[in-house]
C-alpha cells in the first residue's frame, strides 16, 4: 500500500481549494453569459452573475457551516448531557495538535457523523444520537478520530466549497429557466428559430450539469482523502480496529437514512446518509469509497 505523506496531503488540499474556486468562477461566468443572452444583455448578465456569486460565496464561506448544521437539524451538545463525547473530542484534538472543535448532535437513529468548518479554529464535529447509543467507547473514538483528521487535513474547507458550488449552480440555473419562462426572450429582432435553437442547446448544457457537479464533488471529497482520513484516524486513536469495527456497525445499520440529509451535504458524512442501493451507476457516482474496502484496509494496518 502506498505510503501517504500527511503534510503533502494538506498542501494538496489547499491547492485543490484554489482550483475549485477558479473553476467555480469560470462556471458562474458562463451561466451569467447565458442569463444575459436571454435578457438581451450578455455582458450585464455576466456582471450580475459574478457579483452575485462573489457575494453568495463570501456569505456562505462565513456562514456555510452554520447553514449545514441547521439544515441537518444539528443541535449544540452540552457537556452535561454527553460527557464522553466531549472528553473524546478534547482528547483527540489535543493529540492532533488542533483547537478543540465544537460538538453537535442530530436526533436520529441512523449511525453517522460529519465535520464542518472552514479551518480548524472554527470547526465542529456532529454525531447522531444513534451513533452515541450503539457504538462502544472505542468505536466512537475511532469515528471522532476520522472526523478530526478531516479537520486537520483541511478537507472541511473543500467540503464547504462544494456545497457553495452546488447552491449557486442551482440558483443560477433556476433563474435562467425562470427568465425564459417569464418572457425574457432576448433581442426581439433576433430570428425566433435561431433563438429557439440556442435555447435548446442551453437547456442541453444545463441538463448535463448534474453529473459534472457530481464529478467535482467526487474530486473534492475523493476516495483517496477518505482513505487518508481513515488511516490518519487510526493513527490518531492508535487503534485501527476501533474505526474498522465502527464502520462495520455503520454498514450493518438497518436504517442508515439520516432524515434531514440531502444530496448537497451527503459527502460530509462518514458514510452515505441515504438508503443503500446497488448498481454500476450508484458506484460510479458514490461520494464514498466502498465501506468493505475501507474496513479491509484498516484491518491490514
Amino acid at each position: 500500500m502506498e505510503k501517504l505523506n500527511i503534510h503533502e496531503e494538506v498542501r494538496a488540499n489547499k491547492r485543490r481549494t484554489y482550483v475549485l474556486i477558479f473553476s467555480f468562477i469560470l462556471f458562474i461566468a458562463a451561466l451569467g453569459y447565458v442569463l444575459g443572452f436571454i435578457l438581451a444583455t450578455p455582458i450585464l448578465g455576466l456582471i450580475i452573475a459574478l457579483i452575485g456569486a462573489l457575494f453568495y460565496t463570501v456569505i456562505m464561506y462565513m456562514n456555510g457551516s452554520n447553514l449545514v448544521l441547521k439544515t441537518t437539524g444539528a443541535k449544540e451538545a452540552t457537556k452535561k448531557e454527553h460527557p464522553h463525547l466531549f472528553h473524546t473530542v478534547e482528547g483527540l484534538a489535543l493529540a492532533a495538535g488542533i483547537p478543540t472543535p465544537k460538538c453537535y448532535v442530530i436526533e436520529d437513529t441512523a449511525l453517522n457523523a460529519f465535520a464542518t468548518g472552514t479551518k480548524p479554529e472554527n470547526a465542529s464535529i456532529t454525531v447522531t444520537t444513534g451513533l452515541l447509543k450503539k457504538l462502544n467507547r472505542q468505536e466512537l473514538e475511532g469515528v471522532i478520530a476520522h472526523e478530526m483528521s478531516h479537520i486537520k487535513n483541511y478537507d472541511i474547507r473543500i467540503m464547504l466549497i462544494t456545497v457553495v458550488l452546488i447552491g449557486v449552480t442551482i440558483l443560477l440555473s433556476d433563474l435562467i429557466i425562470r427568465s425564459y419562462l417569464w418572457g425574457g426572450h432576448g433581442n426581439k429582432n433576433r430570428d425566433t428559430n435561431q433563438l429557439t435553437i440556442i435555447l435548446i442547446i442551453t437547456a442541453f448544457i444545463l441538463a448535463i450539469l448534474a453529473p459534472i457537479i457530481a464529478e467535482l464533488i467526487k474530486l473534492a471529497v475523493s476516495r483517496r482523502r477518505e482513505y487518508l482520513a481513515d488511516a490518519n484516524g487510526a493513527v490518531l486513536c492508535r487503534n485501527p480496529e476501533a474505526l474498522a469495527s465502527a464502520l462495520e456497525r455503520i454498514k450493518e445499520d438497518p436504517d442508515p437514512l439520516v432524515d434531514k440529509a440531502n444530496k448537497a451535504t451527503a459527502h460530509l458524512f462518514i458514510s452515505s446518509p441515504f438508503r443503500k442501493t446497488k448498481g454500476l451507476v450508484t458506484k460510479l457516482f458514490s461520494t464514498h469509497p466502498d465501506i468493505d474496502d475501507r474496513i479491509r484496509r484498516l484491518r491490514a494496518m
